[in-house]
């Protein structure tokens, strides 16, 4: 006889069965978009139904065919697992201070869970200190790879707000009070004009790691409250 699942393990099974399935969709989206078009307009689908891809691709199909082989092909490296493991939390609401997803997450300890999880890497828990570890080497905004950590000035101070960029354009973060782990476009004003730079992990590794905050270059300046995005 089979013995019924209890609610931690069914809930546990669902989400392996959530981030199984959206890795299989990024994993494949590229070869898909070679051998079969409809499949890949499926895939595409999945992820305008994720917030990852816009809902215009459809406008024409060898746009949605070619906007989710382009993202398949940029998860399909050494941080997919980070990309991936960030999706499996959309949805979750944003709380300041969070760390969990049982209770929340804010900007900050997102980024300090996936990296944690993903990486190994042990991120300090505020987001402008995060900007200034010295794990973390900046990155160009034209030169982004999924998985690195995006900043935004949101407070009228450096620093104040993270995410994690997961590609096309897009970056996924705990926004704030009321809201929940989601997927927006970097391209839109609002982030597009408070954007203030980008960070990569040097390396990854098998146990945590501290990335100690070191001094931000001179003309960056940290900040000292918390996020307020849109």
């Amino acid at each position: 006889m089979l013995a019924r699942m209890t609610r931690p393990a069914a809930s546990y099974a669902i989400t392996l069965a959530r981030t199984a399935l959206l890795a299989l969709a990024c994993a494949t989206a590229a070869s898909l978009a070679q051998a079969a078009p409809d499949n890949s307009d499926l895939v595409a689908k999945l992820l305008v139904d994720k917030g990852v891809l816009d809902a215009k691709v459809f406008d024409s199909p060898a746009t949605a065919i070619d906007s989710a082989a382009s993202l398949g092909q940029q998860v399909r490296n050494a941080t997919s697992g980070l990309v991936v493991s960030a999706m499996n939390f959309l949805g979750v609401p944003y709380k300041r201070g969070g760390n969990t997803a049982d209770n929340g997450f804010d900007c900050s300890g997102f980024t300090r869970h996936i990296y944690e999880n993903s990486l190994g890497l042990l991120l300090p828990r505020k987001a402008d200190e995060q900007a200034k570890a010295s794990g973390l080497a900046p990155v160009k905004r034209d030169e982004l790879q999924p998985g690195d950590l995006v900043f935004f000035n949101t407070l009228k101070r450096t620093f104040s707000h993270v995410g994690i960029y997961v590609g096309e354009g897009k970056f996924i973060h705990a926004p704030k009070p009321g809201g929940e782990v989601r997927v927006e476009n970097m391209g839109v004003r609002y982030w597009a004009k408070r954007f203030t730079g980008a960070r990569r992990a040097a390396q990854t590794t098998a146990t945590p790691v501290l990335a100690t905050p070191v001094a931000p270059p001179a003309h960056e300046t940290p900040p000292l409250g918390h996020n307020d995005a849109p």
